[in-house]
């Protein structure tokens, strides 16, 4: 081991996956550097204290645990003593068809649709390969809540139309179980509990990767100078990747590039707002609404009403609304979300908000991710295995949700990709 380098092995990125990493390397008795670009820790998973909700906290991308039973984080979090709060049970679900709340026999229906959809997906996958999740619901054209859940699973969950969505990246990477948050935030989680201990240095974007040099020696510049290695692991998001913000020096092979041009950023937005009086719509605290969507293609924003007792309601979209909107603007998003909400109760809508505050998340905005998470186009599922996969003899690696299945666009998926790519890193 070459004692005249700086480190041992340069972690490009202190989201989840390059806080794995960074664990598992001093596991391994490797020492490592972490350089971000941002001013904290913790990428997508951010908890915010907004002016416009008066300092309480938010999270601004990731909010849940998922799959709890199995999730990486969760054990992480208990031995730490972190209050964890179970989001399926604290919330009630509602559901519309049209302006009026879903009838005992519809939602029955509906709760019954995962299954089919599933069922066909896999139907159509073993006759046919790999197909856009859009296919899934032509296949079933009598079920009436098929667009729901394509709705559901392409835009809003993995924020991707179901038209440019591999339906085997969305089978491989189904989650089950439970959801958790951590109490005041996950993004705050991560700042208290993941980072101790690390040599992390904030506002350190990295602006050059030369790698490949003799006994595969790495070096890392950026404008605070340079950081020289034995090793790289770089866990930066596809949509970075992809802008050549962050040059390679030799250029990445084709193959790894190909792997990124099939793993495209898509994009989420929340959109807040806060009512003025005490209506609350006649809505439980604590609550999710969706609707039926009547034809694929159809856009869903889903809501969630008066979080933990508060006086907001949270809408969520995703896919090319999302992009269109982050495009038109912040009036144009909350008059989406108005909107949305007026389709089901009607104008007084406009009395319970007129004049309260607006929120609207902006992560394609952010120069370091440049979308919220990536998916895989038809036919392109494994380009996350091959994403992952060593270059230059091993001393160069890839991590991120963009490389992790069965937890793809994930904390856990992060983390665990993280922790992969440093037990594979080799330091001469």
């Amino acid at each position: 081991m070459n004692t005249a380098r700086d480190t041992d092995v340069i972690v490009i990125g202190a989201g989840l996956a390059g806080l794995g990493a960074a664990h598992r390397l001093r596991q391994r008795g490797l020492r490592c550097v972490v350089l971000e670009a941002a001013d904290r820790i913790g990428g997508r998973a951010w908890t915010a204290h907004p002016p416009e909700l008066d300092g309480a906290w938010f999270d601004m991308g990731a909010v849940w645990l998922h799959a709890a039973e199995h999730n990486p984080l969760v054990p992480i979090a208990e031995a730490t003593g972190e209050t964890l709060l179970r989001a399926d049970a604290l919330r009630q679900e509602l559901t519309f068809v049209g302006d009026r709340p879903a009838r005992e026999a519809e939602l029955a229906a509906y709760a019954g649709a995962w299954d089919r959809f599933e069922a066909a997906t896999d139907r159509l996958i073993g006759r046919h390969g790999d197909v856009p999740l859009a296919a899934v619901t032509a296949a079933l054209p009598d079920d009436p809540w098929a667009p729901t859940v394509e709705a559901w699973e392409g835009p809003v969950i993995c924020v991707a139309d179901a038209d440019r969505f591999s339906a085997r990246d969305w089978r491989r990477n189904a989650l089950s179980g439970s959801n958790l948050v951590p109490e005041g935030g996950i993004g705050a989680f991560v700042a208290r509990r993941l980072g101790d201990g690390l040599d992390i240095r904030l506002g350190t974007p990295v602006q050059r990767l030369r790698w490949n040099g003799p006994g595969g020696a790495v070096t890392a510049e950026t404008a605070r100078g340079a950081v020289t290695a034995g090793a790289c692991i770089v866990t930066v998001s596809t949509g970075v990747l992809a802008s050549g913000a962050l040059r390679f020096e030799p250029d990445l092979p084709e193959t790894v590039q190909a792997c990124v041009a099939a793993l495209p950023m898509g994009l989420a937005m929340k959109v807040v707002l806060r009512a003025t009086g005490a209506d609350r719509l006649d809505l439980p605290p604590h609550c999710s609404i969706d609707r039926q969507v009547p034809a694929s293609g159809g856009v869903l924003m889903p809501f969630q009403c008066w979080p933990f007792g508060r006086d907001w309601v949270q809408g969520w979209i995703g896919g090319t609304p999302a992009w269109e909107l982050a495009r038109a603007g912040d009036a144009a998003a909350v008059d989406f979300a108005l909107a949305q909400l007026r389709s089901l109760f009607g104008s007084r809508v406009d009395r319970v908000f007129a004049g309260g505050a607006r929120l609207v998340t902006h992560w394609e905005a952010d120069p370091w991710v440049r979308g919220a998470y990536c998916y895989a186009r038809p036919g392109e599922a494994e380009a996350r295995d091959r994403l992952a996969q060593p270059q230059g003899d091993g001393h160069l690696c890839f991590a991120g949700e963009a490389c992790n299945v069965p937890y793809a666009g994930t904390l856990a998926g992060a983390w665990l990709s993280g922790q992969e790519a440093a037990a594979q890193v080799v330091v001469d």
